[in-house]
């Protein structure tokens, strides 16, 4: 028997996701960003957060290496910004509306949350690479609708009232 990849992707594609950019600085002057759909919460104490890279993108050696990171959640107005983050070679920050962190790497202005992360560990996953951060700062917007990720297509949900 034959494991079809193809249709195993698209049989995970049926499970929505909600969709973050993770920004880290890759020189003194230069910052890198990737879209991910990856983003987990992995811990409470101490407060940690996991995502997945693939190992064959062109940042995956800036990320692995990278000490600290800053995990952004998309709303419905970043799907420009996630689709080109998303593509290999488009890796600058250039161009797109950032806001300054104590940590370093920025975060995306009016992003839904906000997550600074130290480097925790790394895991080998097959095809990908697991990173786990410690978060040691964290914002969240009251208002906005999510990006959400569904079978290959953008979409949202409806913006729900605050807590």
């Amino acid at each position: 028997m034959t494991f079809d990849t193809r249709a195993f992707r698209s049989a995970l594609g049926s499970f929505p996701t909600g969709v973050a950019v993770i920004t880290t600085q890759a020189s003194a002057e230069r910052h890198l960003g990737i879209t991910v759909n990856s983003f987990a919460s992995v811990s409470l104490d101490p407060p940690l957060v996991l995502w997945c890279m693939d190992k064959k993108s062109d940042r995956h050696h800036v990320f692995t290496n990278a000490t600290c990171y800053t995990v952004s959640i998309l709303g419905t107005d970043h799907q420009e910004v996630s689709s080109r983050l998303a593509k290999q070679g488009s890796h600058s920050l250039e161009g797109i509306a950032l806001r300054d962190t104590d940590l370093g790497p920025p975060a995306l202005e009016d992003a839904l949350a906000v997550f600074e992360c130290e480097a925790e560990t790394i895991h080998d996953a097959g095809d990908h690479t697991i990173l786990i951060g410690r978060v040691i700062r964290f914002a969240r917007q009251e208002h906005g609708a999510p990006l959400v990720f569904f079978r290959g297509r953008y979409g949202a949900l409806a913006s729900n009232a605050p807590d």
